[in-house]
């Protein structure tokens, strides 16, 4: 009798671990990027920031304007450079792949697309 109740245990553990955190809804523009900054700024810092350790391991330097446009589920619509201050276009493309995958712990309204501009900065 314990037998099956430790397997339901478990199952249920792992069911629990496995499910997808729900994203939270943001419906203002402002707030959208305003916190898709905030996200960026964290996965810039060092020394587990994503973005940070791709900058590192890729050995990525200097400055990188992009227009980004963030759609519906918190995921990246498009990337484009703007500026590029120092490093090269090789070094730019492979950022602007990097974060045309980023994902945002957010959500926005069906239908929606933002975009802003966020300054990318390497030593």
């Amino acid at each position: 009798m314990k037998k099956p109740l430790l397997v339901l245990l478990i199952l249920t553990t792992l069911l629990g671990f496995s499910q997808k955190k729900k994203k939270i809804l943001i419906e203002s523009k402002s707030q959208v990027i305003e916190a898709a900054t905030k996200e960026l700024d964290f996965a810039m810092q060092a020394p587990e920031g994503s973005i940070f350790l791709f900058a590192r391991e890729h050995q990525i330097k200097g400055g990188y304007t992009f227009d980004i446009s963030i759609h519906e589920k918190g995921k990246t619509a498009s990337v484009f450079c703007d500026s590029r201050e120092g490093g090269s276009v090789a070094m730019q493309n492979k950022l602007k792949d990097f974060i045309k995958e980023f994902q945002y712990y957010f959500k926005m309204p069906k239908g929606k697309k933002y975009k802003f501009t966020y300054i990318f900065k390497f030593n």
